[in-house]
């Protein structure tokens, strides 16, 4: 079986490699706040239902391309995380300012990170989608109530912070700042692994059937 990686996300891409699965990546171009503001149009959505809108979104927009390759069965994998304080959702600040702003917010408080997972049971060869399924996941992150003007400043200054939900990491620059996680680990990073585990094998798959990095077989 192949993982099909609906995502460009190094993260994404890190840990299913540190957890023995060399994913074949496929960039999914969505555009993001048109499918947002298409639900909501209806009603108004939950931070769950957003990151599983998206997820979804993603999976099914790389669908024909995968398709088109002709090759091995696999699952295609969408994921979307955000961060939601005071009710508030917050995903990639994307400028420096914004991302300054945030850890200013959320300096010394608790917030939750969800993380969305859509899997769709696609055989390239025969053309034909055997099934889809999705789950959300989510887990506290307390960040530290003494961390400086200056330290926020270098930590934008990096770089790292614009491009993730929430504006921070776990598993790198931002690692430091972080307190506590009470939940699984993998959902701050953007991937809930034991999530996807149980999406595998509700579609009839063994999560070891994914391994294909030497150290995993």
């Amino acid at each position: 079986m192949l993982l099909y990686l609906a995502s460009t996300s190094p993260a994404r891409l890190a840990l299913l490699r540190s957890s023995g699965v060399e994913p074949v990546v496929f960039p999914s171009s969505v555009d993001e706040d048109a499918v947002l503001a298409d639900a909501a149009a209806s009603r108004t959505l939950t931070p769950p239902e957003v990151v599983a809108l998206l997820a979804r979104a993603k999976a099914e927009a790389v669908v024909d391309a995968v398709i088109a390759t002709g090759g091995e069965p696999g699952l295609i994998l969408g994921g979307d995380s955000m961060f939601e304080l005071d009710g508030e959702i917050y995903g990639k600040p994307h400028t420096p300012d914004r991302a300054t702003e945030r850890w200013r917010l959320q300096r010394g408080r608790t917030g939750t990170l969800h993380s969305g997972h859509w899997i769709i049971d696609v055989d390239p060869a025969s053309g034909t989608i055997r099934g889809a399924r999705g789950r959300t996941a989510a887990a506290t992150v307390t960040f530290a109530d003494d961390i400086s003007d200056a330290e926020i400043d270098a930590y934008v200054a990096s770089g790292e912070p614009l491009a993730v939900a929430g504006a921070f990491t776990i598993d790198s620059l931002g690692a430091p700042f972080i307190t506590a996680v009470s939940g699984d680990p993998s959902t701050v990073v953007g991937l809930s692994l034991p999530t996807l585990r149980r999406l595998v094998r509700e579609s009839g798959h063994e999560w070891t059937s994914l391994w294909n990095r030497r150290g995993a077989l």
